[in-house]
């Protein structure tokens, strides 16, 4: 089986299961940015941050993270992780400059049950 975590069904699988904690920044009805934020009940995670390049620097990623951080709370959850791809400098830089520290003290690792088609930024 060859699939994408990323895939339009993959997407809203995971927005049925956080329904309140994703969000989108919209400017004249078009999508300039989004988070996908949720938790296990114990832990939230930031799955994916993005913004449109001409609407970088103005605070719209910060603002999407304040709302998922919010939502977070509300669901009673008080820490989040993410995951960041290493080359990815502007938004490591971002990640930092809001707050969220690197750990060096885990290891991060993964396993396919199926094959996907990698994604990589």
């Amino acid at each position: 089986m060859n699939s994408t975590d990323d895939s339009r069904e993959g997407i809203e699988k995971y927005l049925k299961r956080n329904p309140a904690t994703s969000f989108v920044a919209e400017c004249d009805g078009v999508v300039i940015g989004v988070i996908m934020a949720g938790h296990d009940g114990r832990r939230g995670y930031i799955h994916h941050t993005a913004v449109l390049p001409t609407y970088r620097n103005q605070g719209i990623a910060t603002k999407l993270v304040d709302c998922a951080m919010s939502a977070l709370e509300r669901e009673g959850i008080n820490k989040v992780a993410l995951v960041a791809f290493k080359k990815n400098d502007i938004g490591n830089d971002f990640w930092e400059h809001i707050g969220f520290t690197e750990r060096d003290d885990l290891v991060y690792r993964n396993k396919n049950i199926h094959t996907l088609n990698r994604i990589d930024t």
